[in-house]
């Protein structure tokens, strides 16, 4: 009988520890996967100051006392102007109630393609390292800046950033930067690293979907999924959003849509997106990384309500404007 007893204490025993260590190692996988930092190359420059920089930006009060701008620049809360740089932030609010949506659109005119850049979270390319966007575009000079794709929730994508190459995994279409000022979405699998940086790639974004390609509006996106990760859903119903687009060569567009919050911002669609760079005349367009992530940022404050609560997310990269040195 106490045999018996001590049997099904040891059979218990084992179970438990059997549960336990299995449930162990699925969190710690997950953690690892989602969470844990993995730094891969570490990408130092000279404009970051320091690692708390940018951590209060996200106020409604410009603070641009760390931001280099020439003696010739002008600017107030929505403009900029200066001999390579041309920025006007205009807030559009249309719909009424819970159908009401509010976006902010950056209309920006370069004269030195050196003025748009990307930056990594940390200055360290990898998985799961971030910061927040108003932090990154602090610590990097920018006058201007918006979320990137996200890289770092995904271990795929072709990711060339201010001309290095730090990840070649094809999977999807992608958005390409040339160093002439336009911009092109292209098939990952078609055309390989090599010949994107021989053909002037500056930078290339792994998300999507592509909104508009050579004058074409896209307006077919059901079902569409970005990636397979963990939590995927389709992106198609009203979100906030962050995308760019090209009007001619060194003329932008930014976008950034707010939503999430019932009588501020619903969000768009992703048809709806699409429209609205169409309609701003814009002959190229791609949705970049949306939801808690959007991010529009300018002269030392965030511009937008992120997350429809003025709180950022963490994020793996941005892009953004700087005066050339």
């Amino acid at each position: 009988m106490e045999m018996n007893k001590k049997k099904r204490k040891r059979t218990l025993f084992i179970v438990v520890t059997v549960i336990v260590v299995g449930i162990g190692s699925i969190l710690y996988a997950l953690a690892n996967r989602y969470l844990i930092e993995h730094v891969e190359v570490v990408v130092p420059h000279e404009n970051r100051t320091s690692s708390n920089a940018g951590e209060n930006t996200a106020s409604n009060a410009s603070d641009t006392t760390n931001i280099s701008t020439p003696s010739n620049a002008k600017y107030d809360d929505s403009s900029y102007t200066s001999d390579d740089i041309q920025i006007k932030i205009n807030e559009v609010q249309t719909g009424s109630g819970n159908d009401q949506i509010t976006y902010y659109v950056a209309d920006v005119v370069l004269k030195d393609t050196n003025t748009l850049q990307s930056a990594f979270a940390n200055d360290s390319f990898g998985r799961n390292i971030i910061e927040k966007t108003s932090a990154i575009a602090a610590n990097n000079d920018a006058i201007f800046a918006i979320n990137g794709d996200y890289y770092g929730f995904r271990d795929d994508g072709v990711i060339i950033r201010n001309g290095t190459v730090y990840r070649d995994t094809p999977v999807r279409t992608a958005l390409a930067l040339f160093k002439d000022g336009t911009m092109k979405s292209f098939d990952e699998k078609e055309l390989s690293s090599t010949s994107l940086l021989a053909s002037g790639v500056t930078n290339t974004y792994s998300f999507g979907p592509t909104l508009i390609k050579d004058g074409t509006v896209i307006d077919n996106f059901d079902h569409l999924k970005i990636d397979t990760n963990f939590g995927n859903r389709s992106i198609q119903n009203s979100n906030p959003r962050t995308g760019i687009g090209m009007i001619a060569p060194n003329h932008y567009v930014f976008i950034v849509v707010d939503g999430r919050m019932t009588g501020y911002s619903k969000g768009m669609t992703l048809s709806e997106f699409a429209k609205v760079f169409a309609n701003l005349g814009c002959t190229e367009a791609y949705n970049l990384d949306g939801g808690g992530s959007s991010t529009m940022y300018f002269m030392g404050r965030v511009v937008n309500s992120p997350l429809g609560k003025n709180k950022e997310r963490g994020v793996s990269d941005i892009l953004y404007i700087r005066e050339a040195n």
